[in-house]
Parts: structure tokens; C-alpha cells; sequence
């Protein structure tokens, strides 16, 4: 790992309609629009959804990170993110997100300690350390069958 801080460039461009793009060195263009709740077609990635996606890839990635170091097998991590927005004190901004994470893993793996390590894994997002809204794991751990 680079030594702090990382920097990370990303660059937009768009016109008075229609799609914005989104670009950064060695990775493939994204396309987004408005979401359908602000009048866009709803067909599009956009900020919003970004954000929401960045939340649940953070998540899988810390937990991943995590379990690696706390040698704890594991075999899929479902992880779907919920963002609220809404207009307080006449700002729009995410006031809540909810992070509902189902975690797999082999019959031998205590349960307990599988949970330990996702709500580990929801403290140390970087992601959602870095938002105002507050956040809430709700998780469940499912024992494979032997």
C-alpha cells in the first residue's frame, strides 16, 4: 500500500442536456444522467446511485481486508446500500444510509464472530467515515450446510 495521502483524479464533462461523463486515467467511462426522482430518465447511473454503490463496494473491500487479517474464511458477501435523501434546514444531502450486509460462510465459522467482523467492517469504511449521514448495518450470517 502507497503511503497517506491518496490522491484520486476524476474528471466530468457535459453539456446543457443529456448524459454527463465521467472519466479517470486507465478506467472505463461512465455515462450518468438524473435519477428519475429529479426528472432524469432513470436509466443511468447518477451521483446518487454512485454514491450508494461506492458505500456497498467500500463495505465488501473493508470486509475483505478485515476477514484476510482476522484469517476468517468466508463465501459471499451480498451487501445492498439504502440512501435517504432529503431537505433539511434548505439543504439536500443523504441524511441516512443503511448498509443490509447477508455474509455466507462454511458450517464450521462462529457466527458471532463472522458478525464481529462485518460491523468491524462498517466502522472502518472509509466511505462512509468520510459522510455526514448517519449509518446503520443491519447483518445477517448464514452457516453453509455440511
Amino acid at each position: 500500500m502507497q503511503d497517506f495521502p491518496h490522491h484520486y483524479l476524476v474528471s466530468a464533462s457535459g453539456r446543457p442536456e443529456g448524459e454527463i461523463a465521467i472519466n479517470s486515467d486507465g478506467l472505463p467511462r461512465i455515462s450518468t444522467a438524473p435519477p428519475a426522482a429529479f426528472g432524469g430518465p432513470g436509466d443511468k447511473w447518477s451521483p446518487e446511485t454512485l454514491l450508494a454503490g461506492a458505500v456497498a463496494d467500500c463495505f465488501i473491500l473493508t470486509f475483505r481486508a478485515i476477514a484476510g487479517a482476522s484469517k476468517m474464511p468466508w463465501v459471499s458477501l451480498d451487501c445492498a446500500v439504502e440512501g435517504t435523501l432529503d431537505r433539511l434546514d434548505g439543504v439536500t444531502r443523504f441524511t441516512a444510509i443503511e448498509v443490509r450486509a447477508k455474509l455466507k460462510v462454511g458450517a464450521d465459522i462462529d457466527a458471532a464472530r463472522a458478525t464481529r467482523l462485518l460491523e468491524k467492517a462498517e466502522k472502518n469504511c472509509l466511505i462512509t467515515n468520510s459522510l455526514s449521514a448517519a449509518t446503520t448495518l443491519v447483518a445477517s450470517v448464514e452457516n453453509a450446510v455440511r
